[in-house]
């Protein structure tokens, strides 16, 4: 008799060992972020609003910065984040490459804050003169469709010009020491170059690109945690407006977490959009001729429908909205 007892003992023991374990597991379950140096997710970041809003689903929050869009979502591909935002072109190169992701929400147009930058002193005085010319980007980024776009504008074929293919720091320095002749590149790094080396525009975006920002996540994730991501829709909209009605306060905050100035990082924060909204056909459309641009120049190896990565939110507020 004392026998069974015990071993009931031991299995209400295990059984409770089991449900500890899983309410641990629960508790502990963690939201992988990547972001970069510019756009809202620097601002929720600061904020901590998701933080206090996902606690109470028992879920942690982990940021991870990454250097620019391609290199971001090479870790959604690999499972190393879950969620994310980058430019409008990274997400067609991951496409292209097979990464598993799902476009969730989208920024208005911010044309204006990315840029072909030049040397103060450069004899370059407009962007036909970039044949034959050495022009630093971050392969497959945002600003990769405003060279394209650029150059079809002046006449010019892709194949005009050398493109140096570098992360933003690697192409700083190469523009400061004048190894390119030209700097294809986005903000903060753009207000940056602008204010501190003088850095002239030969063209931004404007009339050129829309530079929507993209916030995109694992199909896995989207699919298994929709009401995570409706709470960072609706936390990244909130924060958004807050910034509006807020630059001063929202240029204090974000600056020590960049690294910079009040001034280089208010030009940023200035220049770039907000009112996150979920995304609409118009958009897909603007996006589909972006794979259809890069498909036609032999960049990406085949044809992408991007209707096939659109998440779709469950009829809630923050699909309505």
């Amino acid at each position: 008799m004392r026998t069974v007892t015990l071993r009931r003992s031991l299995v209400a023991l295990f059984a409770a060992a089991i449900s500890f374990g899983a309410i641990t597991q629960a508790q502990a379950e963690t939201l992988r972020i990547g972001y970069q140096k510019y756009g809202t997710l620097v601002l929720l970041k600061a904020n901590g609003s998701l933080e206090k809003r996902l606690a109470a689903k028992g879920i942690d929050v982990k940021w991870t910065e990454f250097p620019g869009g391609p290199q971001l979502l090479e870790g959604l591909n690999v499972g190393s984040v879950d969620f994310g935002t980058t430019g409008e072109t990274p997400p067609v190169f991951a496409q292209a490459a097979g990464a598993d992701l799902l476009y969730v929400a989208f920024e208005p147009p911010a044309p204006t804050s990315e840029a072909i930058l030049v040397a103060k002193d450069s004899p370059i005085k407009s962007v036909a003169e970039l044949k034959g010319k050495k022009v630093a980007l971050n392969k497959g980024s945002n600003v990769h469709y405003l060279l394209v776009r650029a150059l079809e504008e002046a006449g010019l074929k892709y194949s005009d010009i050398q493109p140096v293919y570098l992360p933003p720091a690697d192409a700083r320095a190469a523009f400061e020491r004048g190894s390119v002749d030209a700097w294809v590149i986005w903000d903060p790094f753009q207000a940056a170059a602008e204010q501190q080396l003088q850095a002239r525009t030969l063209i931004d975006g404007k009339g050129l690109v829309s530079n929507h920002q993209f916030y995109l996540a694992t199909r896995p994730y989207a699919e298994k945690h929709p009401e995570v991501i409706e709470a960072l829709v609706e936390e990244i909209r909130a924060v958004g407006e807050w910034v509006k009605a807020n630059n001063d306060e929202a240029t204090a905050q974000v600056a020590p977490l960049l690294g910079l100035s009040a001034d280089i990082t208010r030009l940023a924060v200035e220049r770039q959009s907000y009112g996150a909204q979920l995304i609409t056909p118009e958009v897909v459309e603007a996006q589909q001729k972006i794979a259809d641009t890069f498909t036609a120049l032999k960049l990406i190896p085949k044809k992408l429908n991007i209707s096939d990565v659109i998440w779709h939110a469950p009829a809630t507020k923050v699909a309505q909205q």
